[in-house]
Order: structure tokens, then C-alpha cells, then sequence
């Protein structure tokens, strides 16, 4: 009889348990949804779910804080800006909104190149003229039809503003010890004329009424295989360069706010420039930060890499500055082929034997969500596309070194195609701000990827990405208000939850 009582007592107590959880759970968490969905979503405010009895709650922390975000964007290149002026104006100016508007991806942070790059027309250099050490002859003449603007225009549309940093890919070749476009080093004589030439360069820039933010000191400073505009730097050469020369000219010419950023390649190999460049306090007074890219995997996001930047630096930026789907013709208005393991990158290729597992057929939504969020989470503080606009053969680009960009455009048709990569950004640089701080999530469920902000307005962004082939139900509790919401297959969700 005892052990009935017990029973009795035993189910009563958890009984009353599940009735204070549900009483608890009646204080419903206020929020806005919106879902990109290889169902069909792009980016649309969901405003119904079913019922759903979860047990798996994701709990968002704001008191456990991490990085402050600096910004989300993509670069303007001359491909995608000469392409921008080969359509209508209609279609120009909604290409333009949709980057920089409030009501589209509202980009936050943005890159642009110095001198060309292999998504130029031609190869040019701001300094044509040999020996010329003062630079009398630098001229920005080359930008002046396409890429300044698109720029301006950019600038015209955003009402909140974006910052603009600008990469070299290579010096003219006479300051260089090849003489080429393509490799090579620049020659120490010439160290002080190219530091010149980054002051030059925000001198013109602002001349055309755009402020430059900073820099990145070279481009993959490893080189890119010798195929298009490059210049190789050591670790120790890019930081007796910065030290020496870069920061001491733009800090003498009044430039000193200018951020500059070391090395800018694959994230893999960052250990070893940060070690350098970080070594003591000389050698990183006038680094702001570090620069990475994704080419080493768009598979494997290195978290320990990125963990061993940070702890070198941790006041110091750490941005993702460029990222794209390469070697790669865009597939035209077919949004399933975003979302299916379809596409390769340069490594499925070419990529060594023990390094084809860090290259695999895999999805270009699933390539941007799951690197930003591991990024996010991995205390990167700001992440950059490639190319804003290409054609359908993934071009204009002098060496045929064809890429995917979010939208895709047919000029000689006028058509404008917005591919699922457009969505996916605007998710983040929509939704996460500038000055927003990167806040605790503590996620349960090993098949979600979950990040989580804080704006500067107070409310918070949280961002899943459920690359699954089955819907997924959670529960979310902040600060002991709960929502039941569900998220599609194969799909990325922002919730916001409004200041309260």
C-alpha cells in the first residue's frame, strides 16, 4: 500500500512539474521570423506554426557577451560595376536597393580593389609611369567609368552607410623584383613609393567625395598559382613593411585612422602571420586586425585556427574579406542548384590528395550559412563576399577565372536574376548590425547550426540554419519567455526579437 502512496505522489509531483513548465511557457516570447527555404522562402516573414510539443529549447544568453560586429556587405569590382552600367536603369537601381537599402541587404561593410584584379577588364595600375618615386603621375582614371559609380550610387542608396576597405592585388610591375603582373616581390627601394601609394590612393578617393575606412595590406600575399595579378609577401615582409613604412606614412600624412589589416588568405595558414605580426608591440602598432578568406575550405571553417587569431589579437579585428562559390559557371534561375550538393570549388580540381576531403561537392547555401555562422562563432567580427554582380558565365574576368555571385544579371537580355546567396547574406547583414555584440546560445541539437546578436538598438538577432532534409520544432526561451517556432528543411532562419 505504501508503494502505491509512493507512486501516487511520485506522478502528482510530475504532474505538477509539466503544469509549471506550460505556466512558465505561457509567457510568450514576442518575435518576428523570416526563412529562406530551398522550399521556396526567400527571406518571408512567417507568421504562422503549428502547435508543436517540443522538448528541444535553444536558450539565447544576452549577459555572456563575445566580438562586436563590424559589418556584412560584398566588394565592388569593375566586372560587376561594367555590368551594372550594360543594364536598364531600372534594373541598375534595383540591383542597387537591394544591396544597400534598408529594405533589402542594407551592406554594412564593403571591399573594393586597387589597381586590377583578375575581375577587371584589362590589367591597369594607378601608377603607369616607371620610376616614377613621388608618384607625380598617379591617376585614378581607370575607375572612373565604372567603379566609382557604382559606388557613389551605392552611397546614395544607403541611408545607414557602409564602410569601404580597398585591396591591392599587385604593384605595378617596375616596383616589383619580376617585372610582372603576376607574382613576384616588391622591391625594397620601392617600399616607401608604394606606401605612398596607398595615401594617394584615400587622397583621390575622397577627392570623388568616397571615404576610405582602411585597408588590407595585399591580397593573397601567398600568391594564387601564378594566374592572375598577385605579389608575395612573407609574414615577416608584410609586417616590416607595415611597420616601417605603411603605418608611419599614412600616420605623417594625417591618415592614421585608416584601418589596416594584415595578411588576407586562407584561414588555414593564419597561425603563422599572426605570430609574426603579433609578436611584440612594435610589430603590431599599426596592424588593426587581421584579414582571412575561405578558399583553404568552404567546407571546413577552422575554428581553432580562428580561436588562435583571436587569442593572439583579441582587441583586434578579425574579418572574413572575401568568400564566393569559384571555379565555378552560375547556374541561371534554377534555385534548387543552390541548395543541392552540385557545385565544386578550385579544389575538387586541383586541390592536393591530402587536401581533397576539405573540397567536396557540396551546396552554395549551405557553403555561405554554415561558414558565416561558424565564423560568427569563432569570434570573426566581419564577412565580406566577392563580387556583387556577374554574368552567366560567371564573368566579366580577364583570365576566365569564372565565380558565383549572388545575383546574376544576362545584359545583352536585361534580366536580373536574384540567386538563394542573396537571401542568405541579407540574413545576416540585414539583421545584424554594425556595433551589434555576438551574445551565448546554448544549442542542443547538433543538426542546427545557431548564432546569436545583440543590435544597438536592443534587439536581438537569431540566426539557424537547419541543413536537414526534415523540418525541425524547438522551443526558444529568452530570459524565461518562451516561443515554439519550426524551421523547413533545408532552410535559415533570422528571429528577431524586438527591444522589449
Amino acid at each position: 500500500m505504501k508503494t502505491v502512496n509512493y507512486l501516487i505522489y511520485f506522478l502528482l509531483v510530475l504532474l505538477m512539474a509539466s503544469c509549471n513548465e506550460k505556466a512558465v511557457k505561457q509567457e510568450k516570447l514576442e518575435v518576428e521570423v523570416y526563412e529562406t527555404s530551398a522550399s521556396g522562402n526567400k527571406l518571408t516573414k512567417i507568421t504562422e506554426f503549428t502547435s508543436v510539443d517540443s522538448s528541444m529549447v535553444i536558450k539565447i544568453s544576452p549577459e555572456k557577451k563575445f566580438q562586436t560586429i563590424t559589418g556584412f556587405g560584398g566588394a565592388f569590382t569593375e566586372s560587376s560595376a561594367y555590368l551594372l552600367n550594360k543594364l536598364s536603369k531600372e534594373n541598375r537601381d534595383i540591383i542597387l536597393k537591394a544591396y544597400f537599402s534598408r529594405e533589402g541587404a542594407n551592406y554594412s561593410l564593403t571591399r573594393t580593389h586597387m589597381n586590377s584584379c583578375d575581375f577587371s577588364l584589362s590589367q591597369y595600375s594607378y601608377a603607369p609611369v616607371e620610376n616614377d618615386m613621388n608618384l607625380d603621375h598617379f591617376t585614378i582614371e581607370d575607375d572612373i567609368d565604372d567603379l566609382i559609380p557604382m559606388i557613389k550610387d551605392a552611397m546614395a542608396v544607403s541611408e545607414d552607410g557602409f564602410d569601404i576597405f580597398a585591396s591591392p592585388w599587385t604593384a605595378p610591375p617596375w616596383m616589383k623584383d619580376n617585372n610582372e603582373w603576376v607574382g613576384g616581390k616588391l622591391l625594397p627601394k620601392y617600399y616607401d613609393t608604394w606606401a605612398l601609394f596607398f595615401s594617394k590612393y584615400v587622397d583621390a578617393y575622397e577627392a570623388e567625395g568616397i571615404p576610405i575606412w582602411g585597408f588590407t595590406v595585399e591580397n593573397e600575399p601567398h600568391g594564387n598559382g601564378n594566374n592572375w595579378e598577385s605579389m608575395h609577401f612573407s609574414p615577416e615582409e608584410m609586417t616590416d613593411f607595415v611597420q616601417h613604412h605603411l603605418g608611419p606614412k599614412l600616420e605623417a600624412d594625417g591618415k592614421g585612422d585608416k584601418i589596416i589589416l594584415g595578411y588576407d588568405q586562407n584561414r588555414a595558414g593564419v597561425k603563422e602571420w599572426v605570430d609574426v605580426m603579433y609578436a611584440t608591440e612594435e610589430s603590431s602598432k599599426y596592424y588593426d586586425g587581421t584579414a582571412i578568406h575561405w578558399y583553404e575550405s568552404t567546407y571546413d571553417f577552422f575554428p581553432e585556427a580562428l580561436q588562435y587569431a583571436h587569442n593572439k589579437a583579441p582587441n583586434k579585428y578579425l574579418i572574413e574579406t572575401e568568400g564566393c562559390v569559384d571555379s565555378q559557371v552560375p547556374v541561371w534561375q534554377d534555385d534548387m542548384w543552390y541548395w543541392s550538393k552540385e557545385s565544386t570549388d578550385w579544389g575538387w580540381d586541383w586541390a592536393a590528395e591530402e587536401d581533397k576531403h576539405l573540397h567536396p561537392k557540396y551546396a552554395p547555401v549551405n557553403r555561405y550559412a554554415r561558414d558565416i555562422i561558424g565564423c560568427l562563432n569563432n569570434w570573426v567580427d566581419g564577412w565580406v563576399d566577392w563580387n556583387m554582380v556577374l554574368d552567366r558565365q560567371g564573368g566579366p574576368n580577364w583570365f576566365k577565372n569564372w565565380c558565383v555571385a549572388p545575383i546574376i544579371v544576362d545584359p545583352d537580355a536585361d534580366e536580373v536574376y536574384f540567386t538563394p546567396i542573396y537571401y542568405t547574406m541579407a540574413h545576416f547583414s540585414k539583421y545584424m548590425r554594425p556595433g551589434a555584440i555576438v551574445i551565448d546560445v546554448d544549442n542542443p541539437d547538433k543538426d542546427l547550426m545557431i548564432t546569436a546578436a545583440k543590435n544597438p538598438d536592443d534587439s536581438i538577432a537569431v540566426i539557424i540554419f537547419n541543413e536537414g532534409n526534415t523540418p525541425k520544432d524547438f522551443t526558444l526561451n529568452l530570459n524565461e519567455k518562451y516561443v515554439d517556432i519550426t524551421i523547413s528543411a533545408q532552410a535559415i532562419q533570422t528571429i528577431i526579437v524586438p527591444k522589449s
